[in-house]
């Protein structure tokens, strides 16, 4: 069993409990759960903006201690002054040490679209994305099929939520669709857990024109950024060459700055 098996595994388990503790009838009384989301895709394509998705990120399978007593609200503030787009906050517990509240606490003290990064295998997930605040939730084309993919993006739309889909092989492109704003090439092998951003470069032709197309893991270097935004790719989804260091919103301000 690879490792995305074992975390599906437990959301299984994860969203059996939590729709018994928190059931949707009260999820629905948050006071995010009514409010007008703001668009991860616009940000990310504005001329004003980085199109840097900065991410928190506290660990994961291939790297357990990345920043575990990282504060949330001083990184995503210094994510923000630094220049980011968007934020991008991982929410699974048991494989990246992250939290509902981590979210939460970063809505409250930053007004820009937010991405719930976890792994979304049923609808209550994105009803629960939706009550604690994200603007966007991401959807693993790797974990999910074509049905799958369409069902759990047309009920994130209708509750004003945007998706970003993640591809991990050229032979899910099929499971695109236009409920799915921004497209994102994950450059990590899930498997070997080995990165290589020629996997961005080489897919880049074949997304679907209409997506913001964003790419993924393993951008450590600025003009890595650069570039990938001459391929075309219109924005960067990066943690944990920030997290790592010892202030994550410093590293992204001197990253973005040189971006061109």
């Amino acid at each position: 069993m690879n490792i995305l098996n074992k975390i599906v595994e437990v959301k299984h388990q994860e969203v059996t409990t939590r729709s018994e503790l928190y059931p949707v009838k009260l999820l629905e009384k948050s006071v995010y759960f009514e409010s007008p989301c703001l668009s991860l895709s616009s940000y990310v394509k504005r001329e004003d903006k980085s199109g840097v998705i900065a991410e928190f990120k506290k660990k994961s399978p291939s790297k357990p201690s990345i920043n575990l007593y990282a504060d949330v609200t001083s990184v995503t503030l210094g994510y923000m002054q630094g220049g980011a787009s968007a934020l991008s906050i991982l929410t699974d517990t048991t494989f990246f040490g992250g939290s509902n509240s981590d979210l939460t606490t970063a809505r409250k003290y930053n007004f820009c679209p937010i991405l719930r990064k976890d792994f979304v295998i049923d609808e209550y997930q994105i009803i629960e994305a939706k009550s604690i605040g994200a603007d966007a939730i991401l959807l693993i084309c790797e974990i999910l099929s074509k049905e799958q993919v369409k069902t759990l993006a047309a009920f994130a739309v209708s509750l004003g939520l945007e998706v970003l889909l993640e591809l991990h092989s050229e032979t899910e492109l099929h499971k695109y669709t236009t409920d799915c704003h921004l497209i994102g090439v994950n450059n990590r092998n899930l498997d070997t857990f080995e990165v290589s951003l020629d996997f961005s470069k080489n897919l880049y032709a074949k997304l679907p024109t209409e997506a913001v197309k964003i790419s993924e893991s393993g951008i450590s270097k600025v003009q890595e950024a650069n570039d990938l935004k001459q391929v075309g790719y219109d924005g960067f989804l990066i943690g944990e060459s920030f997290m790592k260091t010892h202030d994550p919103g410093a590293a992204a301000n001197d990253f973005i700055k040189d971006l061109k």
